[in-house]
């Protein structure tokens, strides 16, 4: 799966996709994250991507000619299955988003910055925008990055156990149930013994019965 992210702040992406999960998948050739340095494509001898907004204002906006100079040329040489826009006022990112991300093969993310995009570039080129959170912050790296691991991990092979991402919280619509490693007992915390029994049947039955639980008494707007 292939990942072009067109982004103001390039330094901002070097560690979240350099380490673990994400960087397994790069290695493994089944991830390709491109980082494109939208100031490569900036207007003039001082390469400049933003300028003061119509109608006034406090904050700077990113310019459409930059952006559709960067968009149009990746576009010439790539199909996108969705170009997609990181913004708050975008449909809030969940695991549905997430898997259906998963089966596409190529996906341009634009990231803002400042006080954001020329609505332009969203009316010519973006399908799809996406929030992840109902909060504001100081570009879309973060919440690139966010997306990109969330989708990563759901391509087969990026993870070492595949059916890992399977059983996350959210994936049946519901929270995940608690989860014990050595040793059995912890200044008088002890694991519940149906997990110590063995009985493959018994233990599911109690997996989803505690997640029903959990989902019930932390986010019933889930059931």
């Amino acid at each position: 799966m292939v990942f072009d992210i067109i982004t103001a702040v390039p330094e901002l992406l070097d560690s979240p996709f350099a380490h673990s999960i994400l960087k397994r998948g790069i290695d493994a050739g089944l991830l390709e994250i491109n980082i494109i340095n939208l100031r490569d494509y900036g207007l003039g001898k001082h390469k400049q991507i933003d300028d003061y907004q119509y109608g006034g204002g406090a904050g700077m906006v990113m310019m459409v000619e930059p952006l559709d100079n960067c968009i149009s040329s990746l576009k010439e040489s790539n199909d996108y299955d969705e170009i997609i826009f990181l913004t708050p006022d975008g449909d809030v990112f969940n695991q549905s988003t997430a898997n259906y991300l998963s089966t596409q093969r190529r996906l341009m993310l634009i990231l803002g910055h400042y006080k954001g995009i020329d609505q332009r570039i969203r009316d010519i080129h973006v399908t799809k925008e996406i929030s992840i959170g109902d909060y504001v912050l100081s570009g879309g790296e973060l919440p690139a990055a966010v997306l990109v691991d969330a989708v990563s991990r759901l391509i087969p092979g990026v993870m070492n156990d595949g059916t890992s991402a399977l059983t996350d919280s959210f994936q049946d619509g519901l929270l995940a149930p608690p989860v014990y490693t050595r040793p059995a007992e912890f200044k008088g915390h002890k694991v519940p013994d149906i997990l110590l029994s063995g009985h493959d049947e018994k233990i599911s039955e109690w997996r989803l019965s505690q997640s029903e639980k959990i989902t019930e008494s932390k986010r019933p707007d889930l059931l």
